[in-house]
């Protein structure tokens, strides 16, 4: 149910396949279905699949879609005003009829373009990119396409060539706006196709918004095997945060951290494992810690948002895990 107050409205920007549904999927769980309005920017397709094939433009050009509907939309979405909103069949390529769409408290907006303009860009509350890499992407490319669109593996190869110039120019330059980098990676030594669910996963944390406070991991960097590692870095010359979780993070570790975030998410009870954090494989669905983490993480700067706009206290990660730590220390005896 809507408050009246305006939704919090998260960009979920990358490539074709670079893990947007999977990473929106989790979210709409821990926050609730009923307060999250979900929104795909390639339903803005001007073109559909034959037409694109006939015309020779591919999907990510921002002259193969309605980006100055999109802008409006997107206003309309910031606003709490309904939309209706074109619809883009993955299926089978081709445009069906529009829905109507009414926003929630929380509306995540995922796709190709979701940060190619300036006036799209300033609807947002939380801006993410997803920057696997691209020889990962590739595979999962193949796997997505050729199990759920009807392509075949050479078909898709032939399609990542043809879009790789337009990748280059209208996709991955987005990156620059984002609050928040992830990166999904295979551990030092596997190859991309034999690595499943040990996947590493890199948060690039951007001063643009306030980023929890996760100074109490720094006590954890003499112990190189913890799984957990906040650093300072820089990324294209601008000082960032860095956070790495490694694939075989121990459970522990992962569930001290998740804890510490679930403790100052007071709207929302904690969720089991199989309930947030799932991905598909190749041999099914399986749990990602790195991947349930990143978006717990995610939900964090969500509430917060919410809270600020509608003046709510709001406790950090390192409050509530010092609360955790406190609460498990055995109480002294008079």
């Amino acid at each position: 149910m809507r408050t009246g107050r305006r939704p919090i409205i998260l960009g979920i920007v990358g490539d074709s396949a670079a893990g947007k549904t999977t990473l929106t999927r989790g979210l709409v769980n821990i926050l609730g279905p009923e307060r999250v309005t979900h929104v795909c920017t390639d339903d803005y397709h001007k073109y559909d699949r034959k037409e694109r094939a006939e015309m020779g433009i591919s999907a990510l050009h921002p002259d193969c879609n309605y980006v100055d509907i999109m802008e409006l939309h997107m206003e309309r979405l910031h606003y709490g005003q309904p939309i209706l909103k074109p619809v883009y069949d993955h299926s089978n390529g081709t445009l069906t009829r529009p829905q109507y769409v009414q926003p929630r408290d929380f509306v995540i907006v995922e796709g190709l373009l979701g940060y190619s303009t300036p006036n799209l860009r300033q609807f947002y509350d939380v801006k993410v990119y997803l920057d696997p890499p691209e020889e990962l992407r590739y595979v999962w490319k193949i796997r997505r396409d050729t199990t759920k669109r009807g392509y075949t593996p050479d078909q898709v190869r032939a399609e990542l060539v043809r879009r790789e110039p337009d990748s280059r120019d209208f996709i991955r330059p987005q990156r620059a706006h984002a609050d928040m980098v992830v990166s999904f990676y295979p551990p030092e030594g596997q190859s991309v196709e034999s690595v499943d669910g040990t996947l590493n996963v890199r948060l690039t944390l951007r001063p643009t918004i306030p980023h929890p406070d996760l100074a109490y991991l720094l006590e954890n960097e003499s112990h190189p095997d913890y799984g957990i590692h906040l650093g300072l870095g820089r990324d294209s010359g601008r000082p960032v945060d860095i956070l790495d979780i490694d694939g075989g993070v121990a459970s522990e570790h992962a569930a001290d951290l998740e804890e510490a975030i679930w403790q100052h998410l007071p709207d929302l009870r904690p969720l089991r494992d199989d309930q947030f954090g799932d991905y598909q494989g190749r041999s099914g669905s399986a749990h990602s810690d790195p991947l349930a983490l990143t978006q717990l993480l995610l939900t964090y700067h969500l509430l917060r948002k919410y809270k600020d706009l509608n003046h709510l206290p709001f406790a950090t990660p390192l409050e509530a895990l010092s609360r955790i730590k406190r609460s498990q220390q055995p109480a002294m005896s008079g």
